[in-house]
């Protein structure tokens, strides 16, 4: 007969901030890990803790006690305390795919420095899982994951579902999880959650009752004799007595082995016991075969401001700092910063936990949240600035015949992997007078605002002659200052003009330098003899060579794609329903209406007629009810589960004024749309609609490193009347032939309508009172009062024929333009310059950057398809080798080039990283 084993594995789930403020949870991390080492120390019986897979802990702990580094290198290197792979259990869907790499590179260069890095895909407590988790670890050599949600049998409240289920996921615990690729881990899911073997009890007589149950339970779902308690729980302390526990386990179970065991021990023994029937899942996990209420997805919605802040600052990192000083390397020679970079995202991952970027924490967590954003967008900025300064240092400007000494050049980059045209701004100095210990900076201003300064009145050229239709906007004088390497720092007073144009085909990864010249003459000479523009008005809106845009009187739009004819109608309707759930779930009251803005009248203006771009302006002076009704705060006070919860919506009033700006600009192929107002209502949700009346029964929605293909219709289990989902750059849907993707900045929600008309929500902003979950934790900012900004933006497409030009442009949208005023000067580098070309049509490039171990250019792409895809690359830097490389950066088997270019085919839905080594100087 074979024997049962019981592993029990010691560990703490630790949520770095979440009902408490982070200090108050430190406090408590700091007295768990000295119980911990003291255990460790005294009780040679207590062999192993799982340190909750993220490397984190170990920073937070020492900077309280320094004095037990040695102590603590010690039992990692003894294996007793096991760490890594991740830096910080993240929310997966909510930090970008690249955040996720980090997530785990980090972990591992943190986790090196101890001798012992843990191999196992550790989301115990992921809100959802990623589909390309299992490509992701194999790249990282790491073959099984263990997590909590996303399979069925779990639910809300973490209760195990019924065997007899008709959409039970798997008959075991135990699984294969697959990717799109077609990489595959062993899946092992909490299905009696990470506390299963929490608070063994030393007495026999509570020792029998709770371990019948225990081996019970785990014996449901396991596929083998091998069964998995883990010893811990949130914030769980150490179980001191855990010895003593399993003696007496032993004496009551003679036919069962109980082991203080690690997961090293747990999956050796696991392995050969598998049986060969196991189930394989597929791509995400998300719960879609429960009843709907405890995916948790309405965190995506949860304190907006933090999504939007998040975005800024992974694309900063991700689409800013990296490549400029990839770029400042390869052109300038600037070192990389890797130390700065890593502390930046290091700052950011500190809100990437599930607690936190979710939003569904207490108030206090979420205002610190927003210091770290700044302190991390403030060293990408710093970056930023070395790296712009250090590459326009090298552009020799004087070597363009058609630009005079009097110029003043401005370069503009596009970090994206393609090629970019669109509307930037630069603020310029025209003018600039120090003054340490000069004159009086009062006098300097003065003059400088009395300059005639025919600059103002200038044109636009580009490297070849040519004029661009450019607005200038005269800023008068300001102050500001230099840090130069070699001396103290040099205030001056300059007088500043702003330059707005449309850039046209800047190269990818690359940028284009333009000159603005002494034009004397009237304001608008800065258009003069500038091309034609495509862009026209109509008699209700505007067009270019690609769309036609018609606003109703309402305020919504119809936008028509001029090369396929089709007409998306009555798009941008803004919704409004109450919600009485929390932070974690939206729940609409019974019998609440919808109420939105059509057929609402909308004061329309035009706000801007330029070459390069129009916009309008839409006014909605809209009331909503000011809250939920009186009853809501008893509710909540008595605990009365969300979903009972009987309260309506008040019958008091507040305006709601929603100020939308759509803009078109000359050669845009999509429409950008701000949507601005100040939020006085409570407990309520606001979206924004487009209708695409298009047959579709799927859809596609950017997820990490794929376009995920979701089902519009849920599977049957499925009772929750909202299917709200995760996105991060866009959402699309299309029929075969035509298609519409909804492109976003910050904006994590959005649902597809089951009313026939497949109609794209995406959520502007959620307003709640409480954390939810497991107490009553009032949580008034998370009403989200004032003032509030949403940008997104929509394209039609050819369906099957369009869909990845389409795709890039979403992604393209998101990453703002970098600018830098240019000196008049020598220089090395031409006014145009693009390191690489490649070709891949349905390949996403990701991430442009340096390795720390080899200081090689790393770049990475991800096919969007599920079918294979050749790849061309052709560095324009001198290379030494191309490496095939991983997430982790390392050099794997070198590539061959053909005469200078790379050729490979990317397999479907792969993602592909190469380490290009560069020849040193």
């Amino acid at each position: 007969m074979t024997r049962t084993t019981a592993h029990l594995i010691s560990h703490t789930h630790w949520d770095r901030e979440w009902y408490m403020p982070y200090e108050r949870h430190h406090v408590l991390l700091a007295k768990l890990m000295n119980e911990l080492l003291e255990t460790l120390e005294k009780d040679e019986r207590y062999r192993y803790f799982h340190l909750d897979g993220q490397t984190i802990i170990i920073e937070d702990y020492l900077q309280i006690h320094p004095e037990k580094r040695e102590q603590l290198e010690r039992f990692i290197l003894e294996g007793r305390i096991v760490i890594g792979p991740w830096y910080v259990l993240q929310d997966e869907f909510l930090t970008s795919s690249e955040a996720n790499v980090r997530n785990l590179l980090i972990g591992h260069q943190d986790a090196a420095k101890y001798g012992v890095i843990s191999k196992l895909g550790y989301f115990p407590d992921s809100f959802g899982n990623m589909g390309q988790a299992p490509q992701l670890l194999r790249q990282a050599d790491i073959e099984t994951a263990v997590f909590g949600r996303g399979v069925k049998p779990t639910g809300f409240d973490n209760m195990v579902g019924e065997l007899n289920s008709s959409s039970y996921e798997s008959p075991y615990s135990e699984m294969f999880w697959e990717s799109p690729d077609g990489s595959s881990v062993l899946g092992l899911l909490f299905a009696n959650w990470y506390s299963n073997g929490n608070e063994v009890p030393v007495d026999a007589g509570e020792a029998k009752a709770f371990w019948d149950k225990k081996i019970a339970d785990a014996g449901k779902y396991a596929s083998t004799p091998e069964l998995l308690f883990m010893n811990g729980c949130d914030h769980q302390p150490v179980q001191r007595d855990l010895a003593d526990a399993l003696e007496t386990a032993r004496k009551l179970y003679p036919d069962t082995d109980f082991v203080h065991s690690s997961f090293e021990q747990y999956l050796e023994a696991l392995g050969p016991s598998l049986p060969e029937d196991l189930v394989t899942v597929h791509g995400e996990l998300r719960s879609q075969h429960t009843d709907g209420w405890g995916t948790l997805v309405n965190t995506a919605s949860a304190r907006v401001y933090l999504k939007q802040l998040n975005h800024q600052g992974q694309t900063l990192l991700e689409k800013g700092a990296e490549p400029l000083a990839a770029l400042a390397y390869l052109l300038s020679g600037q070192a990389y910063p890797h130390a700065l970079l890593t502390y930046a995202w290091k700052t950011l991952m500190q809100n990437h936990p599930h607690d936190s970027i979710c939003g569904c924490s207490v108030d206090e967590v979420h205002r610190e949240m927003v210091t770290r954003f700044e302190k991390s967008r403030h060293v990408g900025e710093a970056i930023m600035e070395e790296s712009l300064k250090a590459i326009s240092g090298q552009i020799g400007t004087m070597g363009v015949a058609a630009w005079g000494e009097s110029a003043i050049p401005v370069t503009v980059f596009n970090t994206t992997g393609w090629e970019r045209s669109g509307t930037v701004s630069v603020e310029v100095a025209v003018a600039k007078r120090y003054f340490k210990g000069g004159p009086n900076p009062a006098a300097i201003a003065e003059a400088l605002d009395q300059l005639p300064l025919e600059l103002a009145r200038g044109r636009l050229l580009g490297a070849d002659g040519r004029v661009l239709a450019c607005k200038a906007e005269d800023l008068g004088t300001r102050f500001g200052y230099e840090l130069p390497d070699d001396q103290f720092r040099k205030p001056y007073m300059a007088r500043m003009v702003r330059l707005t144009f449309e850039a046209v085909q800047i190269p990818p990864l690359g940028y284009t330098t333009y000159a603005w010249v002494e034009s004397p003459g009237s304001a608008s000479a800065g258009a003069a003899g500038a091309a034609a523009s495509p862009l026209r008005l109509t008699e209700t809106g505007m067009e270019n060579g690609f769309l036609a845009i018609q606003i109703r009187e309402d305020g919504s739009y119809d936008v028509k794609d001029k090369h396929t004819g089709k007409v998306f109608a009555g798009l941008g309707v803004y919704e409004n329903y109450g919600d009485i759930g929390n932070e974690y779930v939206f729940r609409q009251p019974e019998g609440d209406a919808a109420l939105t803005t059509k057929g609402l009248d909308a004061r329309i203006t035009l706000a801007e007629h330029e070459p390069y771009r129009i916009t309008y302006e839409i006014v909605h002076e809209w009331t909503v009810p000011a809250s939920a009704d009186a009853s809501f705060e008893e509710e909540k006070r008595r605990m009365v589960p969300f979903r009972q919860r009987k309260a309506g919506r008040s019958s008091a009033q507040v305006p709601l004024r929603i100020v939308t700006r759509i803009s078109l600009e000359a050669n845009g192929t999509g429409i950008q749309v701000s949507a601005t107002f100040n939020n006085q209502a409570k407990d309520h949700r606001l979206r924004v609609l487009f209708p695409t009346d298009l047959a579709a029964s799927t859809l596609l929605a950017d997820s990490i490193f794929e376009a995920a293909e979701r089902a519009i219709e849920p599977a049957a289990d499925w009772i929750n009347p909202s299917n709200a989902q995760h996105q991060q750059a866009y959402v699309s849907v299309s029929d075969g032939s035509a298609g519409l993707v909804v492109a976003n900045k910050g904006l994590n929600e959005y649902e597809v309508l089951r009313d026939g008309s497949n109609t794209i929500a995406v959520t502007l902003l959620r307003s709640v009172s409480e954390l939810g979950d497991w107490g009553v934790f009032p949580t008034p900012e998370a009403q989200c009062l004032g003032e509030q900004t949403a940008q997104f933006a929509v394209r039609p497409y050819a369906g099957d024929a369009g869909w990845p030009e389409a795709f890039a442009w979403a992604y393209q949208y998101q990453v703002p333009w970098f600018t830098v005023q240019t000196g008049w000067q020598q220089g090395s580098l031409p006014a145009e310059y693009q390191p690489l070309e490649w070709q891949g049509r349905t390949m996403a490039l990701s991430a442009f950057k340096l390795s720390e171990e080899h200081e090689d250019i790393i770049l990475r792409w991800y096919n969007l398809a599920h079918q294979e895809q050749d790849f061309a690359l052709v560095p324009h830097f001198p290379v030494e080798a191309v490496h095939a490389s991983d997430i982790l950066e390392r050099r794997k088997q070198t590539a061959i080039l053909d005469e200078g270019i790379l050729r490979s085919t990317a397999g479907k839905a792969q993602i592909v990283t190469y380490a290009l080594q560069t020849v040193q100087p």
